[in-house]
């Protein structure tokens, strides 16, 4: 994550492609909610590369398409800008995420906290989320060894400030290490 004058940044999406000729972006939001997308942020940091710093631009206007946003970027103008954003992974401020309810979460909460299950037991660290078609999944590392847990409520029994406590399937770490 990286540390800007807008403070803290994380990856909500990523640009799929330009779209029209007048430089909006399809952008694929990681949280599978492009109504949430779409209805949230005023201002984007993109980073169009990993040794990149992320560059801000101000969103004019949004709109869902399927499971993508629309987005006019002020900065963006025409298709040949837009062209170069393809690819480019899409940022929001920590401060510019809207509150969450009660027993509600976001997925880069568990990037970095040590993961137990219910009665304590360490089962490792979560890594990074790793966005699929199907179900998203948070990549577990532990020893040396990597796993993928399914991001499920019904296993996630708690984020802390420090650590998630999981109730997993039986079986679910020794099938997929």
């Amino acid at each position: 994550m990286a540390d800007t004058s807008a403070g803290e940044l994380i990856v909500v999406g990523k640009v799929s492609k330009p779209h029209g000729i007048r430089g909006e972006l399809k952008i694929y939001p990681y949280s599978g909610q492009p109504d949430f997308f779409a209805a949230s942020y005023r201002r984007l940091f993109l980073q169009c590369g990993s040794g990149q710093d992320p560059v801000e631009f101000t969103v004019e206007r949004s709109r869902v398409q399927g499971k993508q946003v629309l987005v006019a970027l002020r900065e963006c103008r025409d298709r040949n800008m837009a062209e170069t954003l393809a690819g480019c992974e899409v940022h929001v401020a920590r401060d510019d995420l809207p509150p969450l309810e009660e027993n509600e979460f976001y997925l880069h909460e568990l990037v970095g906290k040590q993961l137990v299950d219910q009665d304590g037991r360490r089962l490792g660290v979560g890594k990074r989320i790793m966005a699929t078609g199907a179900q998203d999944q948070l990549v577990v590392e532990q020893d040396g060894r990597r796993f993928l847990v399914p991001i499920v409520g019904d296993f996630i029994v708690a984020v802390e400030d420090d650590r998630v406590v999981l109730d997993l399937p039986p079986g679910l770490m020794e099938i997929n290490g």
